[in-house]
């Protein structure tokens, strides 16, 4: 068994061992039954530090390590995510709370992330530049050194893997800090994966822990480079710690993203996208379709068919059921998405279905008669919340579309793809899918928000992943040394 609990119970993953944290233990529940599924060890910054110094050490070395053999060792990672692919689903049903296809597509996009990032390290690191004198110039790619990925609960594969497999695969260390909710999916996976493809120990180290965790990776010395996935308000701390210490943060943060079902869309090709826009994976995605801008000639139909696919989704846990929906990560995400809910109601929207929970088990829920003051429309919900508000033309529709301090994804459904491109280029987003909802993930594409959403397309391909985990070094070669007039 990759996950055998032997090894990690208690533990933390520091300088290639399973070690007991300074912090203690903590239990890992199930969601879905508050059942213990383990224990595991809590980190400190004091593990910070030590994960630190050994990770540049490490990280020298593994930067010399040929190209082929740093290579191998992600191809070799690929598959690994696929021979386990049964225990990790089962580990990421319980303790996420992913139905099976997200499970599934999760394990997916690790599988390519690692084969993706096998071909990083082949790929030309640098360029030959014109000079005045007479010398070499060349601009040289060199790996960053040391990253710290702190990845968030919601996804807790894709959110991490995403940054460990290039910033590996481009001579880099990496300290992973998973969130302690979901650290065996998040971070014992990805760290017995690497153990078992054959990464020198101490170039991948997994720490779980709180806060105080996430803001020593960002102070320790040893780390230059930060990869944060979370939300805007701890992106914010995040980058101005960051900025204070003169480090790169590549922050991938909140959404609130739109689709905008124009009067010439098929309704129900458009409500099949957005339920699952909106409830997929019960609404705990970055891109999640937030709000839902539908033209006043087609609202009331696509309301009352949002409310019947509503009606059909099975709620319940997917470890033990065929559900749609699992449940919400703990009580207070719960608390936070039913406050928005019911502090939306009182503002004037209708909750036409949904609305309610039973335990972490939240229904899904349509709000209509939604305005632009609505918390529904303002806020990021992350969870399975529908806000749909109407529009009467292309102008509304952009105002609208515009009015978030968000900017990850978009949707927009027309018959007229070309005129939808063109709405698309009014409205500043990072992701846009015209005809489709706003959730996609592929490990070869550029993936980032603008706004307070995050700093731009930071991960998912060769050309952004180079950008964000190595330095540019300029450097010249002459055959012997100038003369000098002193």
């Amino acid at each position: 068994m990759l996950l055998d609990d032997k090894l990690w119970t208690g533990n933390i993953f520091l300088g290639g061992e399973w070690r007991p944290g300074r912090g203690g233990t903590y239990d890992v529940t199930e969601p879905a039954t508050g059942e213990v599924l383990g224990r595991i060890g809590r980190a400190t910054a004091d593990d910070v530090t030590e994960a630190g110094r050994i990770a540049a050490e490490a990280q020298r070395a593994w930067a010399d390590t040929p190209h082929s053999r740093r290579a191998a060792v992600l191809r070799r990672a690929a598959q690994l995510w696929m021979e386990h692919a049964d225990e990790i689903s089962g580990w990421n049903v319980r303790e996420v709370g992913a139905i099976a296809p997200m499970a599934g597509f999760a394990l997916h996009v690790a599988e390519q992330e690692c084969y993706e990032a096998a071909g990083l390290p082949a790929r030309p690191y640098g360029e030959l530049l014109p000079s005045e004198e007479p010398r070499l110039s060349m601009a040289r790619r060199v790996p960053a050194g040391v990253v710290a990925v702190i990845a968030p609960f919601n996804v807790p594969i894709i959110l991490a893997i995403r940054s460990v497999a290039p910033a590996l695969a481009l001579g880099n260390a990496v300290l992973l800090k998973p969130d302690p909710r979901t650290a065996v999916t998040g971070g014992v996976t990805l760290a017995r994966i690497f153990e078992e493809a054959g990464l020198p120990p101490g170039v991948l180290q997994m720490l779980p822990g709180a806060a105080d965790v996430g803001e020593a990776l960002v102070t320790d010395p040893n780390v230059r480079v930060i990869s944060f996935t979370g939300s805007t308000a701890a992106g914010r701390r995040v980058g101005a710690l960051a900025g204070e210490h003169l480090k790169r943060a590549h922050l991938e943060l909140g959404g609130n993203s739109a689709l905008v079902v124009l009067e010439d869309a098929d309704i129900e090709g458009a409500v099949a996208a957005a339920s699952f826009g909106s409830w997929f994976h019960q609404g705990q995605i970055c891109m999640t379709t937030g709000r839902h801008l539908v033209h006043t000639s087609l609202y009331d139909r696509f309301v009352e068919a949002l409310v019947a696919k509503a009606a059909n989704l099975p709620v319940g846990d997917p470890a033990r059921e065929q559900v749609a929906l699992g449940p919400i990560i703990d009580a207070g995400q719960r608390d936070k998405i039913h406050s928005v809910v019911t502090r939306s109601s009182g503002a004037g929207a209708r909750v036409a279905a949904g609305g309610t929970y039973r335990d972490l088990f939240y229904a899904p829920t349509v709000l209509a008669d939604v305005s632009g003051d609505t918390p529904a429309f303002r806020e990021e919900i992350f969870g399975p919340v529908a806000p749909v508000i109407r529009f009467g033309d292309t102008d509304e529709a952009v105002r609208l579309a515009t009015a978030s301090e968000y900017g990850l994804s978009l949707g927009i459904v027309t018959r007229d793809v070309m005129r939808g491109l063109a709405l698309a280029d009014r409205i500043p987003t990072g992701i846009v899918h015209i005809n489709d909802q706003t959730v996609s993930d592929e490990a070869n594409s550029p993936f980032g928000g603008v706004g307070a959403s995050g700093t731009g397309s930071r991960f998912g391909g060769a050309a952004a992943n180079v950008e964000a985990f190595t330095e540019t070094r300029w450097v010249t070669l002459r055959d012997k040394p100038p003369a000098y007039p002193f």
